[in-house]
């Protein structure tokens, strides 16, 4: 009977553990957003926290995501709510061939003459 209680309260532990835990969400950026519900105001909030999660509040705003290089502006849906800024801004660009480029050109060089 001990050994099924200690399991039993080691399950609820787990649960209650998924319960706490918050979203994260920038300082600056939580504010920002009061800020704006104060004044109605609709422009760019321009961001390099990859890392927070898309709250309610932010809904219907565009805001300019950090991609290592540029801000990028992403409008903001009601589906996105829960994920992370940074799961709708790419980081990492496909190299393009430059090889087929230059083939091409002295084709059409060597065509000309």
């Amino acid at each position: 009977m001990i050994g099924e209680k200690k399991r039993i309260e080691k399950k609820r532990i787990v649960k209650k553990r998924i319960v706490v835990k918050k979203r994260f969400v920038a300082k600056h950026l939580s504010e920002t957003f009061e800020k704006i519900k104060k004044g109605e105001e609709r422009e760019i909030i321009v961001t390099w926290s990859r890392a927070s999660t898309i709250i309610p509040s932010m809904v219907g705003h565009t805001i300019g995501i950090h991609n290592g290089k540029e801000h990028i502006p992403i409008y903001i849906t009601d589906s996105m709510k829960g994920h992370k800024l940074g799961e709708f801004v790419p980081t990492r660009m496909d190299p393009i061939d430059e090889r087929n480029d230059n083939d091409n050109k002295s084709v059409m060089k060597n065509k000309k003459k």
